[in-house]
């Protein structure tokens, strides 16, 4: 798939596994002991979002394999923009017991927008990536019907500055600096409203108490099919598989937007390299399952599943891609 193709590019794999401390370094990973009773997996969002869909699935097909005896059990960590759950991933005793799922602006955005994190990438391991999402821009009934398009959606907003906003999951979310690059690119300044999470951001556009969101298509999919949101445009490098007749920023002359995001299993760097290789082994089984694939695509994410090392590049190639662009954008988490 393109997106695959997409993600797997970026810079050599020496420089990128450095990032993380140690993939190269550690060699081949050995055989050790028996599967783990049980596995948690962390995630930093409420339940019910696009990436808990993905955690959820995963650890439900996760038991019976050399990983965990049982299927994993899914914590939800919500707040600071997914940082509370790599923050606990960190403290683990690092035994693989407590895995985590991250959306990869958390190591390819944060750390060009936060001069105090309290994490690096090196304190974690990365397992595989597990999906692939597009943002896109939709709007709502405090948009008048006729705003059609982008363009028709940015002359609104010139005329009508009071109302020009739009929202995204938080403050320093891949969504929000979308949003304020398509502010700065089209010249129409863009408010930013941000939410803990797409569910209350989408529940106010839907409700008309906000003009627009800047997210993950797949939390919106189901109100655009029932009519209640219109979606402008989306990120992908092509049309989203789930909005083929929703054209992408690209496509409307804003190739600065165009971004895939994806989530990621990552483990603490403590864990023994066997158990790593297991934990792989059992995620990217359940990741190659048609039915997860389907289940996945219903809330608009692509499955997909990597090795650590393409993982890892693909990290690197962000946070090199944003670094310039958050310098531009002007915005810092810190303030």
């Amino acid at each position: 798939m393109q997106g695959r193709r997409n993600f797997v590019k970026g810079m050599g794999a020496g420089a990128a596994l450095a990032a993380f401390g140690g993939i190269a370094s550690r060699g081949a990973y050995a055989q050790g002991s028996g599967p783990l009773e049980q596995v948690r997996i962390l995630y930093g969002f409420p339940a019910g979002s696009a990436g808990d869909s993905v955690a959820r699935r995963v650890a439900e097909k996760m038991g019976g394999s050399s990983y965990t005896r049982n299927m994993g059990v899914v914590e939800n960590k919500p707040g600071a923009g997914g940082r509370i759950a790599l923050e606990n991933l960190r403290n683990s005793v690092g035994d693989g017991s407590v895995i985590a799922l991250s959306q990869v602006s958390a190591f390819s955005i944060y750390p060009h927008i936060y001069n105090k994190l309290t994490y690096q990438a090196k304190d974690f391991e990365p397992i595989s990536i597990g999906a692939i999402m597009h943002h896109g821009l939709a709007v709502g009934p405090a948009v008048p019907a006729e705003v059609k398009t982008l363009k028709d959606f940015l002359a609104w907003c010139k005329s009508n500055p009071d109302k020009a906003s739009f929202g995204s999951p938080g403050a320093g979310s891949q969504p929000h600096l979308l949003g304020a690059l398509l502010s700065l690119r089209s010249g129409v300044r863009l408010s930013h409203a941000p939410y803990r999470g797409m569910a209350p951001g989408v529940s106010d556009v839907v409700g008309g108490q906000i003009a627009a969101i800047m997210g993950t298509c797949g939390d919106y999919l189901s109100y655009y099919k029932a009519g209640k949101l219109r979606v402008l445009a989306t990120s992908g490098p092509q049309r989203n598989p789930y909005l083929p007749n929703v054209p992408t920023f690209a496509e409307q002359g804003f190739a600065d937007l165009t971004a895939e995001e994806w989530f990621g299993f990552y483990a603490n760097a403590k864990t023994p390299a066997d158990v790593r290789a297991r934990a792989h082994a059992a995620i990217t089984t359940a990741l190659k399952s048609d039915a997860l694939k389907e289940s996945l695509g219903v809330v608009g994410l692509i499955a997909t599943s990597s090795t650590p090392e393409e993982m890892a590049r693909s990290q690197q190639a962000e946070f090199e891609r944003w670094g310039p662009l958050v310098k531009q954008i002007g915005f810092t988490g810190d303030s």
